[in-house]
């Protein structure tokens, strides 16, 4: 079944796609709602925010690096359907302490509650943690061999849509909304979550390593080994880097360059993802469900090369008169917001035909009993990677260098993905 959309109609499909569409949209709103929070109601100075952006960046993915081999061992030895279970009981939990710290950060003790929240968000990406290996890997159990290419397509477009709509609901509603309605989508999830199909350990019982490090150290040089893996989890922590470094200078970017609002900002963060989630179905269809790198070595390209055209529209931009923000409506009929929201759209395109066919490579080129180590595998290092970005952002800010400027960066990043890209299309195509 080539026409990924089907996938939809069918009960081994549908609630994990519902499960994993609704965690990542509670994630995102509930990080873009501090984020906006802390950069426009608490921080006044360009240089904070995006330290405190790239803190909470780094703060989310952490788990990812501690806890990534323990969740793949976890998922490859029992039901993943029962984690899901487990895991989306203790979103709930979660939920409601950030919603504590909301409350806490707004009655005017504001460390306390930034600190309450940036502590949800660390349990948030540990919640994720878990989750993340089992959305793939859960795949080539309850798909056809020629589905999972359009079921991962799939997940990638699910976990962007949610995006989207998070940063546009963050950026619309009261950080105290966007808590209570983190914790009715967490409720919806459990309940999403209940009624995946069984997916029990499809080999032999894991003897469980428990401490994350040498556990981490053993599933990484594991799995790095295999080359096309090496080149295909390389190229993916690549765009990742990528990612985090974006993520974290959008909104300093859109409130002291393009001297816009919030509501701007994640308008912003809302088209690349939505553009993400196009690129998703727009490399399954040209693929026509096969798995291969053939286009990714351009796509990246592209990507870096539309990356530098967004660097200079940014430093043509006329800022808003007397020191002001402009709002979503004053921003729209700018004759340059057309083609600044455009080129990040196509940023985001081509960073989706980019990294799906890789996912699509972890899950299928080891045995059924191995996918969620190696999807874990793959997290440990993309974590890494990222944190690196958020960690450049700050020492890079230090120096002095600005988010237009930075983008530069991101697109030297590119040129190296693509290099990658192209060693894995001629290793295995």
């Amino acid at each position: 079944m080539n026409n990924a959309l089907g996938l939809l109609k069918e009960r081994r499909f549908l609630p994990l796609f519902t499960t994993q569409f609704l965690g990542a949209f509670n994630d995102n709103l509930f990080k873009t709602a501090m984020v906006l929070f802390a950069t426009y109601a608490v921080f006044n100075d360009p240089q904070v925010e995006s330290y405190f952006n790239a803190i909470a960046t780094a703060l989310a993915i952490l788990p990812f690096c501690l806890l990534s081999a323990l969740s793949g061992q976890l998922a490859d030895t029992y039901d993943k359907a029962r984690i899901i279970r487990i895991v989306k009981t203790a979103e709930i939990g979660i939920m409601l302490f950030g919603l504590a710290g909301i409350y806490v950060a707004k009655t005017g003790y504001t460390n306390i509650g930034i600190g309450m929240m940036l502590a949800a968000v660390f349990m948030l990406g540990t919640h994720s943690t878990f989750f993340g290996p089992i959305k793939y890997a859960i795949l080539p159990q309850h798909l056809k061999e020629d589905e999972v290419l359009g079921g991962t397509g799939m997940v990638e477009a699910a976990t962007y849509l949610s995006i989207l709509l998070g940063t546009v609901i963050a950026g619309w509603v009261s950080v105290e909304t966007a808590g209570f309605l983190t914790l009715a989508v967490a409720a919806v999830g459990w309940f999403t979550g209940r009624i995946v199909p069984d997916a029990p350990r499809a080999g032999p019982m894991l003897k469980v390593n428990y401490n994350p490090f040498t556990a981490s150290w053993r599933l990484v040089t594991g799995t790095m080994h295999i080359p096309r893996l090496f080149l295909a989890i390389c190229a993916i922590s690549f765009f990742w880097t990528i990612g985090s470094v974006m993520i974290v200078i959008f909104p300093p970017l859109a409130k002291n360059i393009l001297t816009a609002d919030e509501k701007v900002a994640s308008l912003m963060i809302a088209i690349f993802s939505v553009g993400v989630a196009i690129g998703s179905i727009v490399i399954n269809a040209m693929l026509k469900g096969r798995i291969s790198a053939k286009y990714s070595p351009v796509a990246v390209l592209a990507m870096g090369v539309i990356v530098v055209i967004f660097s200079i529209e940014s430093r043509l931009w006329t800022p808003a008169p007397d020191g002001g923000l402009y709002n979503v409506a004053q921003f729209i009929v700018m004759p340059q917001a057309w083609i600044v929201l455009l080129t990040l759209m196509s940023i985001s395109i081509t960073g989706g035909m980019f990294v799906v066919p890789l996912y699509a490579f972890l899950t299928t080129t080891v045995t059924k009993d191995q996918t969620a180590r190696t999807v874990a595998a793959n997290n440990i290092v993309n974590a890494g990677a990222m944190i690196l970005g958020a960690v450049a952002v700050i020492a890079i800010t230090a120096a002095g260098v600005g988010p237009a400027d930075m983008l530069f960066l991101v697109s030297a990043m590119c040129l190296i993905s693509a290099w990658i890209a192209q060693k894995l299309h001629r290793a295995c195509d």
